[in-house]
């Protein structure tokens, strides 16, 4: 049965967060919500409800089953997912997995969490809640992102890397196996990874290298 969904959201990432749930058929997007846009403005042909504020309300007239707060930057996507369960005790958080993602075998994904086209999850992976696994990157076999992480479009992993929580990898980045990256740690486009990185830094270059430290949510998008 097809269920009512709400989506947080309405800019370049939830576009394609929309394209996601659309091709898969399991959900129905009864609308969005964004605070910075005016209820009736419509992004790819849904309108926008109101503000997360107004979520239990609307999850009581329209009967929802869930929503996915799509929101690219980690630490607002975060904010918005803490806000959510405050006004909104035992909501549920949706997954949206493209039909042209590759899922393999012992993939455990979170709650809330987004696979876009193209990205391949090799066997044994474990995916925390509200990650986002963006156009064509890899994720190697027994490999942990923790939640709140994200892998840009092309990023590629060795098997058993470990992503830490609210971390992201940029676009086109690399990972040989066994590689830690820590928590809230930015990895920079293009990076070649031959060593673990630790928590609240930025690295990039070839080979990476930390260039300094950052706060859990710095701006990195």
């Amino acid at each position: 049965m097809t269920e009512n969904i709400i989506v947080v959201g309405s800019s370049g990432h939830a576009r394609v967060v929309i394209d996601i749930v659309e091709r898969e058929g399991r959900c129905r997007i009864v609308g969005l919500l964004d605070a910075s846009r005016a209820a009736g403005e419509r992004t790819l042909g849904y309108e926008v409800l109101g503000r997360e504020t107004d979520l239990a309300l609307l999850a009581s007239r329209h009967a929802i089953a869930g929503v996915i707060v799509a929101i690219g930057d980690n630490a607002v996507r975060a904010s918005s997912v803490a806000r959510l369960e405050a006004l909104c005790p035992g909501l549920s958080f949706s997954r949206a997995v493209h039909p042209g993602a590759r899922i393999a075998r012992d993939v455990s994904i979170g709650d809330g969490t987004v696979v876009m086209a193209g990205a391949s999850v090799n066997p044994c992976c474990r995916i925390g809640r509200h990650c986002i696994l963006n156009t064509n990157c890899s994720l190697d076999h027994d490999s942990v992102m923790e939640d709140f992480a994200s892998l840009a479009p092309g990023v590629s992993t060795g098997g058993n890397c470990h992503i830490g929580a609210h971390s992201a990898v940029g676009i086109g980045a690399t990972l040989i196996q066994g590689i830690q990256v820590g928590p809230h740690t930015v990895i920079g486009a293009g990076a070649i990874v031959l060593k673990s990185v630790p928590a609240f830094k930025v690295a990039y270059g070839s080979p990476a290298r930390v260039i300094r430290d950052r706060a859990a949510g710095d701006r990195y998008l």
